[in-house]
């Protein structure tokens, strides 16, 4: 007779530790040195995660990774808000360093690695929703906004499960939704694993997100074909450089850049006054001599220096003739 297993379930980044993923914290001690040390890196972990995360900035942080020498401990953040961490002018940063002395007695240098894709971090999306929850918003409309954003965001599968008193019910029960596949019995999937509690007024709410976000050997591949190409541009841009391609551009050099060059501006001429037709000649000559002494620059005649004829004298002598 075959007696029934019950299914057991892996913690998916426990299970691919050593073998597909790096460990969280990287050091070697001796055996009287090495409860201490993992003591310790608990205790670091809290600490980053009630500062940073429990309360104002609220900087998302999603994990610490932790280095050892013998002179110091490297502290690793990997956050999706940097500036919040770092402050104005790195002022956060140095309080954070100085409180991490405290509590392990020894130097610490502190790193921040920023998350350019936060929607694809199990982490992120778990505390996101356990906040939502806490606001006393809708579960199903929270984790259906969850699971479009996430494979949006170029995901291949997302699995979200909430369990508790959920929308204040007196009977606990969990709701799961799924899009896309979740392989995690496959070692080489890249399949990330979160959690997050809600704390409400009627109870605790447990949120876990599962995110599949590729084969590891087809995002290697893909990231070794964008750092050829940023590369080639590299060089080609150097290439383009070494040849005067930065003269030209400036239309220092030859060639149709330097053709295409902009002629330097010259300042506007002053067009002539126009004077209307129906003034008297005299008039119109006077103000066409002020216009020309204008645009030449110069100052016009006075006006007792312009020959005027004398109207009367004119019309006495032609009626004298007559």
């Amino acid at each position: 007779m075959e007696r029934a297993t019950m299914g057991q379930k892996v913690n998916p980044i426990g299970f691919r530790t050593g073998i597909s993923i790096g460990w969280k914290s990287r050091w070697f001690a001796p055996k009287s040195n090495f409860g201490e040390f993992l003591v310790e890196d608990e205790k670091i972990r809290r600490f980053v995660d009630e500062q940073l995360n429990r309360r104002p900035p609220y900087a998302a942080v999603s994990s610490v990774e932790i280095d050892r020498t013998r002179e110091e401990v490297k502290v690793t953040l990997n956050t999706a808000r940097p500036g919040l961490v770092i402050g104005p002018k790195g002022a956060e940063v140095d309080k954070l360093k100085d409180a991490l002395e405290d509590v392990t007695d020894r130097r610490v240098n502190i790193n921040i690695a920023e998350i350019r894709r936060p929607d694809l971090d199990a982490t992120l999306v778990a505390d996101g929703i356990s906040e939502q929850l806490k606001r006393r918003a809708n579960f199903r409309r929270v984790i259906k906004q969850r699971l479009e954003a996430c494979m949006q965001a170029g995901a291949k599968g997302v699995k979200i499960t909430v369990g508790g008193r959920l929308s204040g019910a007196e009977i606990a029960r969990s709701q799961t939704q799924i899009r896309g596949s979740i392989p995690l019995h496959t070692l080489e999937a890249d399949v990330d694993y979160g959690f997050a509690v809600a704390v409400t007024t009627y109870g605790c709410i447990g949120v876990k997100v599962w995110i599949y976000r590729g084969m590891f050997a087809e995002q290697a591949q893909q990231e070794e074909e964008e750092s050829k190409a940023g590369a080639a541009m590299t060089r080609g841009r150097r290439r383009f450089q070494r040849r005067g391609g930065e003269a030209r551009e400036r239309g220092e050099g030859r060639g149709p850049a330097a053709r295409r060059a902009p002629a330097a501006k010259r300042p506007p001429k002053r067009a002539a006054a126009k004077v209307p037709e129906h003034l008297p000649s005299d008039v119109s000559a006077g103000a066409s001599a002020e216009a020309e002494a204008s645009a030449k620059g110069e100052e016009a005649p006075p006006a007792e220096a312009r020959a005027v004829p004398d109207r009367t004298e004119s019309g006495e002598s032609s009626g004298t003739e007559q």
